[in-house]
């Protein structure tokens, strides 16, 4: 027996949402399909926190560090853990930011590994995001993504030590030890 799924549009999922049917359920809209997001364990929590007050402050008056909010995207509108996206903070008021509003995103993996580099990637690629970055609380590292060809992101890098710099904000240099905490 094969089962198909009813595919969401976006303008559907706000519906739902809007409803209250939804609410206090984690989930997030994903290529079309109502996915539920894994509970954070205490070294994502603590990583996305701290990861958020230093980006804040790094970037403050350059950008806006959003966390664990939606974005929306062509037929998906997930939460990534750290979104940063332009300025200003008021232009979100009627909406969630689109591709064009967002320099990076910032997924904190463990147990969503899998999720975030094989799925929610593709979804980010095909929407037009410069750069994406997952910081494997597993592996210890922080894996870069950037150069998008055919829907994909042409160059991976990955990091254990040393900074790194963002794509938007060429200058300014993140240490890798303030985003690998454990």
């Amino acid at each position: 027996m094969t089962l198909t799924t009813y595919k969401w549009s976006v303008e559907e999922w706000h519906e739902l949402v809007n409803s209250g049917l939804l609410e206090g359920k984690p989930v997030e809209l994903l290529e079309g399909e109502i996915v539920e997001m894994s509970p954070e364990s205490i070294e994502h929590s603590y990583t996305k926190d701290s990861v958020v007050k230093y980006l804040r402050i790094l970037l403050a008056g350059l950008a806006d560090v959003r966390e664990s909010h939606p974005i929306t995207l062509d037929n998906s509108e997930p939460e990534p853990d750290i979104a940063i996206v332009r300025l200003p903070e008021s232009i979100y008021r009627n909406h969630h930011p689109y591709p064009q509003d967002i320099y990076w995103l910032v997924e904190i993996s463990n147990k969503t590994l899998k999720k975030d580099i094989e799925q929610k990637i593709i979804t980010y690629a095909r929407n037009g995001i410069a750069e994406y970055w997952v910081i494997d609380l597993v592996n210890k590292k922080l894996i870069t993504h950037t150069q998008i060809q055919n829907n994909s992101y042409s160059k991976v890098a990955e990091y254990q030590t040393g900074t790194v710099s963002p794509l938007t904000f060429p200058n300014i240099k993140i240490a890798i030890n303030k985003l690998l905490l454990f």
